[in-house]
């Protein structure tokens, strides 16, 4: 592991983590007593993982937990395979000579081969949560998937409840809507206390445009798609317009090309819009999940209280509060057939 951190590190020189700089930065830590990794410079050599939370191989994806050394509390740490650039100057260095190709078999017009590029195009993408809760840790184990088809009635009796009770903080929403940070990060904003929003990077997104993702977050607050009526439509019509306007000014992509989603469940309660390039096969677009923003807004115009009425499907993973909650309900059983527990 100390070897894979080393390599998503901002700085790959040879004496980046020499014993004596190690020395001096774990010395450092433990006298600062510090409370975040993220609070000064550390090595990713003292990162020690404990186990493998989640190996998605779909999206070259690993979640470690783990403990740095000097730090009391546990982190997470997510690596994923970084994107391929299309420019031309790194499909030069991709084709060259210091690529090194192995073939692993040959089979009349195929062939099966690996391939060691340059370094840096070889990089991971690294994103670390310390100190991580145990909500955190559980957020990132893999676990069992189940389908609820949740009516209103199910949604307030079950999910709302257990929204109230366990989400996560969104102060950092607020932070960002009130310009305390990621002020950088911000691509267009409408300071209308009704209509307004802001279209900011997501977190996640590379800055490549072929994998172009941002999110809306409006100023009025709303939890979820649930609290959604007509009173709601300007302000819905004005993200898809003027959201669509200022990506096509700044990325010159047409609307199109944009796939333009909300999630439910969301990952967290307050409502925000994907705004994803339509090529770019993101997470979270599957038919469980995303609900296209016009069609969204087509419900709300056909009936001004739609999803007050309809039933929303949705995956909960094993264990989470709204798993437990429905399967305490018996909306969901936990019965296995004998060849899944083989």
């Amino acid at each position: 592991m100390s070897s894979t951190m080393a390599e998503v590190s901002s700085n790959n020189s040879a004496d980046e983590c020499s014993p004596a700089k190690k020395a001096k930065i774990q010395t450092e830590n433990i006298s600062k007593n510090t409370n975040s990794i993220h609070e000064g410079e550390f090595c990713p050599s003292i990162f020690n993982t404990k186990r493998v939370l989640q190996n998605n191989c779909m999206r070259k994806q690993i979640c470690i937990e783990g403990t740095f050394k000097g730090y009391e509390s546990s982190a997470v740490v997510v690596l994923e395979k970084q994107n391929f650039s299309d420019d031309d100057q790194s499909l030069k260095e991709l084709f060259n000579k210091d690529t090194v190709v192995h073939k692993l078999f040959s089979n009349d017009v195929y062939g099966n081969y690996e391939c060691f590029p340059l370094k840096k195009h070889n990089g991971i993408n690294a994103m670390i949560i310390h100190p991580a809760t145990a909500k955190h840790i559980e957020k990132f184990r893999r676990k069992e998937l189940h389908i609820i088809d949740e009516t209103y009635e199910l949604y307030q009796k079950i999910t709302l409840p257990c929204i109230e009770s366990s989400s996560f903080s969104i102060e950092w929403i607020f932070n960002i809507l009130e310009h305390k940070a990621e002020q950088d990060k911000i691509i267009y904003e409408d300071s209308n206390e009704k209509t307004g929003f802001m279209i900011v990077n997501d977190l996640k997104w590379d800055g490549q445009i072929n994998t172009l993702k941002l999110i809306a977050l409006p100023f009025q607050k709303i939890r979820s798609i649930r609290e959604l009526n007509a009173s709601h439509l300007p302000l819905l019509r004005n993200i898809r317009s003027a959201g669509i306007a200022a990506i096509t000014k700044k990325f010159n992509i047409p609307a199109s090309q944009l796939r333009i989603y909300l999630h439910y469940q969301p990952s967290y309660y307050y409502l925000h819009v994907h705004f994803a390039y339509l090529m770019f096969e993101t997470s979270g677009i599957y038919v469980e999940k995303a609900h296209l923003l016009s069609t969204v807004i087509k419900n709300i115009e056909l009936m001004s209280d739609y999803y007050t009425k309809t039933v929303l499907s949705y995956v909960v993973t094993e264990g989470d509060p709204l798993y437990t909650r429905f399967l305490k309900e018996g909306i969901i059983s936990e019965i296995k057939s004998k060849d899944m527990e083989d």
